[in-house]
């Protein structure tokens, strides 16, 4: 049998055992190997300009398509320009490989070109770290990391192979490609902590359902829509379980957005809460009445009484555990109290609602969304990624689909730099959905040239830039704690974006007036090509989430 590279063995595996046929790379001397085995092998390698965009780039694969992302970078910088996107990944627990090269082995000690010690760099932000030392065991290491990538709480995972290992050629059957059999496993919970949760939800009046990421990643859409319309509850999906039971479901209270969320949490006696924690935005539990009764439902135990002591936890799998709940808990009528609730929300956020409807010179950001969803339609894949643009997005778009609205900024890390990458991915992970970013312009910048990488693999995607020209959410916090006399480093010049795209091959448009909106997406759109919509917004206009985003920076 024929003798078979280190570097060809990792495309290999990629290939024939993951099934996996995209990653995302930038080419570096010490993974030479490694992207000669993509070619061999016929995985499709999205070679980025740098390698933070590379990695947000497999967590959004991961997101769309539910195999984990995998990016492949070379040492020293190329390994550190990669932590931003994969502390990012941490955060959000997202099922995301980074393979890095590194120096050969025999130069350890020697000031080697970018000798450094990465796994020890890394491991506290990643589930497992490791080095492989013999080029026979590469297989063997590659499905010890996407094992441990995806199994229990999901996240990132790190893979360090040297160039004297990836370099070198053994005999293909001393390196044979490990047989994929992941055990189908699920922890279930008590029947009597199952009970004493259903106890709980049948006794509600005035339930409320809440679902995170933990949503998507359980693959669960036919329980949860069982069980919420067995139940009658009303829900919002967040994060990246956004879509999982569509918007458009009659218990659906995405049209309450964050605003109306606030006082569902405030008046409901009983929360679902699915896959998701009680963070920053909810003001670490604070914003949930302290008379309700919380049911958790989470696949790490640790999360059950986080910021908040639970009535019931149950541990498991969010599918699995809804499954074995149902039995359990009575078809109820909710009506009265979703009736109710809505009336309350709408009208406290009628002013939000009438700015939707109603043109504006300067163009106020949540027209500017209106607008965008009825030139996109419900087909849509829709991406924000900003400071006060994710507020506008997450209120005005709709998903009819799994992680059909994503807000790459809204984790817990808050990292920028995520729309234009997770746009890429989506439409690389479904090519039939038109996608959609909206781009705060502080934030366009960090990722702007990945434009030449959709235009060199032709990825079309639109890209709508709410320019307010500055850094909108930090300068109004500014201006709420220090005062608006005393602005620093928050504001930027109106800059043709447009112009930057078409210069990289991509197509152009620059917008001022509310009539011009729909007409410069719709060219976007039949260009076929990455496009730019640069659109001059009301930099005045401040969302609820800069209050919150103040209120928790606030010093007492």
């Amino acid at each position: 049998m024929a003798n078979i590279s280190g570097g060809h063995l990792v495309a290999k595996y990629i290939k024939e055992v993951e099934k996996i046929n995209t990653v995302f790379a930038l080419s570096g001397g010490h993974i030479k190997s490694i992207t000669d085995g993509l070619v061999k092998y016929g995985v499709r390698a999205i070679d980025v300009r740098h390698e933070q965009a590379g990695a947000m780039m497999a967590t959004a694969w991961s997101i769309y398509t539910g195999q984990p992302g995998v990016c492949i970078v070379t040492a020293g910088p190329g390994f550190t320009n990669a932590l931003t996107g994969v502390v990012n990944a941490r955060f959000d627990n997202i099922p995301l490989v980074l393979i890095a090269g590194r120096h050969m082995v025999k130069d350890d000690l020697k000031g080697a070109l970018q000798e450094m010690y990465q796994v020890e760099m890394i491991r506290p932000v990643v589930k497992w770290a490791a080095t492989c030392y013999e080029t026979k065991r590469i297989p063997e290491f590659l499905a010890t990391a996407f094992a441990q990538a995806i199994e229990g709480r999901p996240g990132p995972v790190f893979l360090e192979l040297p160039l004297d290992i990836v370099g070198v050629s053994v005999p293909e059957e001393a390196a044979p490609m490990p047989t994929r059999a992941t055990p189908k496993f699920t922890t279930h919970p008590d029947d009597v902590d199952l009970k004493r949760a259903a106890e709980i939800i049948n006794a509600a009046q005035k339930p409320l359902f809440l679902g995170g990421s933990g949503v998507t990643f359980s693959d669960c859409e036919v329980a949860l829509k069982a069980f919420l319309e067995k139940t009658g509850i009303p829900f919002q999906l967040h994060n990246y379980g956004r879509g999982v039971v569509p918007d458009t479901h009659p218990l659906s209270l995405m049209d309450a957005g964050f605003t109306g969320l606030m006082l569902a949490l405030s008046q409901a006696d009983v929360i679902i809460a699915a896959g998701i924690r009680f963070n920053w935005i909810f003001q670490s539990g604070q914003a949930i009445s302290p008379q309700a009764k919380i049911v958790r439902i989470d696949i790490e135990p640790t999360e059950i009484n986080r910021n908040r002591v639970a009535a019931a936890g149950l541990v498991g799998d969010v599918g699995s555990v809804l499954n074995q709940l149902s039995p359990f808990v009575q078809k109820r009528d909710h009506s009265a109290w979703i009736t109710t609730l809505r009336r309350a929300y709408l009208a406290f956020i009628d002013t939000e609602l009438k700015l939707r409807e109603k043109p504006s010179d300067p163009i106020h950001p949540i027209r500017l969304v209106e607008q965008i969803q009825k030139a996109m339609g419900d087909n849509t894949l829709f991406v924000t990624d900003g400071g006060d643009t994710c507020y506008w997005a997450f209120a005005g778009f709709r998903a009819t689909e799994k992680a059909g609205m994503v807000v790459g900024t809204g984790g817990l890390f808050g990292c920028l730099g995520t729309g234009i990458p997770f746009a890429i991915a989506a439409k690389l992970a479904r090519p039939d959905k038109k996608v959609l970013l909206l781009n705060g312009d502080g934030s366009f910048g960090l990722n702007a040239m990945e434009f030449d990488t959709a235009v060199r693999h032709n990825i079309p995607f639109v890209c709508v830039v709410n320019n307010d020209c500055s850094w909108g959410m930090v300068k109004h916090d500014q201006e709420l704690s220090i005062g608006k006399e005393c602005l620093s480093c928050v504001s930027l010049p109106l800059i043709h974006y447009e112009k930057m795209v078409e210069g990289l091959g991509g197509h152009g448009e620059f917008v001022t007036k509310d009539e011009e909106i729909i007409p410069a997406i719709q060219r976007a759109l039949k260009s076929g090509k990455p496009a730019c919509v640069n659109v001059i917004t009301d930099p005045t206009a401040v969302s609820p989430a800069s209050l919150a985003f103040y209120v928790s920076l606030k010093v007492d």
